[in-house]
């Protein structure tokens, strides 16, 4: 054993020998040296000293040669090495320990890098430079500040401490209050702590990551935040690419987008924000805000609309790029047709138009009792009358349509050619611009003593003139129409939807805030309480938050069973069109081929009789979601048979039920499997009974549709309503006007 500790002995001895070697500062010169032999203490004047490599320069000094230690003054410069140099106001130091103590507007450079504080210590051994009291770092890429620093020039690592600000050369800032490592060589930084990244557009928060300066590239392992106006995206892990946008987020990512009020979630996305868009997958849900309610606990709680797929994408694209559908509506003559929203809009302006007048209006015979000493009190069949003559007005009067702005930029006119013309139209026209027929055309009527419209001045002249030129020699061909953006919404496979009151499986799915309309394909299956309905396409359209109308495509098919029963009310045709009115449906139409088959029930709310209808259309009407009439339209047939003659139960041809594949709740949505229920095995038997019946009352109803203005392209929440079930009331006053009811 004691061998084992000589020998440990005789190991260590030189290393602690060698660690123990001092070197004596050595004076190279001065200008001029007062000496205190006494005390071993030189006084001297622009001094030069070198120790361990290192050259030492300064005003002034005191040198105390027992303790190898000096104190120098003004102008202090230390260089060691080729790249390394520092200066100061004041220097201590300690050539046995090696190291210097610096004060007062202290600079330290090491390559292109500049350092910059109050007091250094520098280690001349280590080469590490460490302030307290505050300090800057500064190069071509980047300034940092910060309380507490220290400087590796060996490894060009700089660590900084409490208050930290980095300001990069493409004015992005990075704060944190704890540790952070830059190095200057390499351009990357490293967070240690909560830190905060800005600039012009994103932001980022990270407690554990890395960034580069330089190349704007970044990774982030805990607690990460991006954030790009009102966008954000979490993740376990992020990384971002500054230059080209591009960012990946790994496990437990969201996406939120407070704006339309869209949340993704998923365990893989790709975001690119020049394109606005992220790519969601492997459990890739959606969760859709609306103003939709549910009572749990008898506690109110918003109903979200919750979307899975396989592959869901959202991103936001220039409305002028996207093919918009219009809104089905019904025509005068009870057909389905686009809904004119120019037309309705027109007509809406008129409208007000003509309120407006007639309120002026009401002024008149209350000036005019003022004067004549009587008052004129208008009935409201004379109102009435006035506004139908104000409308006539506004359409006579009105002016023409402006010319496209496109086609005026395509003549290139000269400007001096262009303004004389249009000077010369608008002197022609220069007299009656200042009239106002329509309002005139009431007022008359109502005050006859009422003074004659003056008639237009010169200088209303010249100012129509000018501006009709300006408005003529302006470049029209900018539309800010082209800038509007809406948000899109794609989900691709496995596509699953479920909300309280709906639920919806399919393989694709659309959605664009510009239409505010819902498209499924290839496929697709809507649940709503005992409702199915299938279609090669089915399209859903809401308006101000709120369904106005559905459309199924090509093979629509609608289910229906009441409870637990068996019974399946069937509704066939190529094109099925359903409108809402306050959330529920009211009206609904089956156009080509259009088949149905339905159960109708007695007092005692017992079934009694199979109704079996086909017509080259069919209309349904609902109110308070259960259906009150049935209107066949052109070529009916039609049969009434009574339960207890039915050998079979009839099925039209393509009846599909599919109960198992219907989300049940969120959970289905995540997990991307629906539960399985146990299905309501349908009876297989022969396709509908096509009887011969008693001559069928045909009965068409044509009610005018109120058009509404079109919907601006908004990110308001989606509610969705309850689809109606389509078994009729058991009531006597059900009507059914299209079939006959036997007993």
């Amino acid at each position: 054993m004691q061998k084992l500790r000589l020998l440990f002995i005789l190991l260590i001895c030189p290393f602690v020998l060698l660690a123990q070697t001092r070197t004596q500062i050595k004076l190279e010169s001065a200008e001029k040296a007062d000496i205190d032999a006494k005390k071993s203490i030189s006084y001297l004047r622009k001094p030069v000293f070198s120790h361990e490599g290192a050259i030492l320069r300064c005003d002034s000094a005191v040198l105390y040669v027992d303790r190898n230690y000096f104190e120098a003054f003004r102008n202090v410069h230390i260089n060691q090495g080729d790249t390394l140099n520092i200066y100061s106001d004041l220097l201590n130091y300690d050539g046995n320990a090696k190291k210097a103590h610096l004060e007062k507007n202290v600079k330290l450079l090491d390559r292109e890098n500049t350092l910059t504080t109050d007091i250094l210590d520098y280690d001349m051994v280590a080469k590490i430079g460490k302030y307290t009291t505050g300090g800057k770092l500064v190069n071509k890429d980047a300034t940092i500040t910060s309380q507490q620093g220290f400087y590796f020039s060996n490894t060009r690592d700089a660590y900084f401490k409490v208050n930290v600000r980095v300001v990069t050369a493409e004015k992005t800032t990075i704060s944190s209050e704890e540790t952070l490592r830059y190095n200057t060589a390499t351009n990357w930084t490293y967070f240690y702590g909560p830190t905060n990244i800005k600039n012009k557009d994103d932001k980022l928060y990270t407690e554990d990551g890395s960034y580069n300066t330089k190349s704007e590239n970044a990774m982030f392992g805990k607690k990460n935040l991006y954030t790009n106006g009102s966008r954000s995206l979490k993740g376990d892990s992020l990384y971002y690419y500054g230059k080209t946008g591009y960012g990946k987020a790994v496990k437990n990512i969201v996406f939120k987008d407070t704006k339309d009020q869209t949340t993704l979630w998923g365990q893989l996305g790709e975001y690119y924000r020049n394109e606005e868009r992220i790519v969601v997958t492997q459990k890739a849900y959606v969760g859709i805000g609306t103003k939709d309610s549910i009572t749990v606990n008898n506690k109110k709680l918003p109903d979200t609309l919750w979307l899975g797929a396989d592959t869901l994408e959202s991103q936001r694209s220039l409305v002028k790029d996207l093919k918009l559908l219009t809104r089905p509506a019904v025509k005068k003559d009870n057909e389905i047709g686009a809904e004119d929203e120019k037309e309705k809009a027109e007509k809406e302006k008129e409208k007000a138009e003509a309120r407006k007048l007639l309120a002026q209006s009401a002024v008149a015979p209350k000036d005019n009792k003022k004067a004549t000493g009587t008052e004129t009190k208008l009935s409201k069949k004379e109102q009435k009358q006035f506004e139908e003559e104000a409308k006539k007005t506004i359409k006579e009067t009105s002016p023409p349509p402006p010319p496209d702005s496109s086609a005026l930029s395509k003549l290139k006119l000269k400007q001096d050619s262009l303004t004389a013309d249009s000077l010369m139209k608008l002197k022609k026209i220069a007299a009656p611009a200042k009239v106002e027929p329509t309002k005139n055309a009431v007022q008359q009527k109502l005050n006859a003593s009422k003074t004659k419209p003056a008639s237009n001045s010169a200088a209303a002249t010249k100012n129509a003139a000018s501006l009709g030129a300006n408005k003529l020699s302006a470049d029209s061909t900018v539309n800010p129409a082209d800038t509007v953006k809406a948000r899109v919404i794609k989900a691709f496979h496995n596509v699953r939807v479920y909300k309280s009151n709906m639920q919806a499986k399919a393989d694709s799915l659309y959605y664009t805030s510009a239409d505010s309309t819902l498209r499924w394909y290839n496929n697709p299956i809507l649940w709503s309480d005992g409702t199915q309905q299938t279609g090669d396409t089915i399209n859903v359209f809401f308006k101000n938050s709120k369904i106005h109308n559905f459309q199924v495509i090509n093979n629509g098919f609608i289910v229906n069973v009441d409870g637990d029963s068996t019974k399946f009310n069937q509704v066939k045709g190529k094109i099925i069109t359903g409108f809402f009115a306050d959330g529920e449906l009211r009206n609904m139409y089956v156009d080509g081929n259009a088949e149905s088959i339905y159960y109708s029930k007695n007092n005692k709310g017992e079934y009694d009789n199979v109704n079996q209808t086909v017509s080259s259309r069919l209309r349904f009407k609902f109110q308070e979601k259960e259906l009150t009439h049935i209107v066949t339209v052109r070529e009916v047939e039609g049969a009434v048979d009574p339960m207890d003659k039915l050998s079979k139960e009839p099925l039209l041809t393509g009846f599909i039920w599919k109960p198992e594949l219907r989300p049940v709740s969120k959970a289905d949505i995540i997990k991307g499997v629906a539960a399985k229920p146990k299905a309501i095995a349908p009876v297989k038997g022969s396709t509908a009974k096509k009887g011969k019946a008693a001559p069928v009352k045909t009965k068409v109803e044509s009610k005018p549709v109120t058009k509404e203005t079109t919907p601006k392209p908004d990110k308001a929440p989606i509610p969705l309503p309850e689809f109606p079930k389509l078994s009729p009331k058991p009531s006597d006053s059900t009507k059914l006007d299209s079939l006959t009811k036997k007993n």
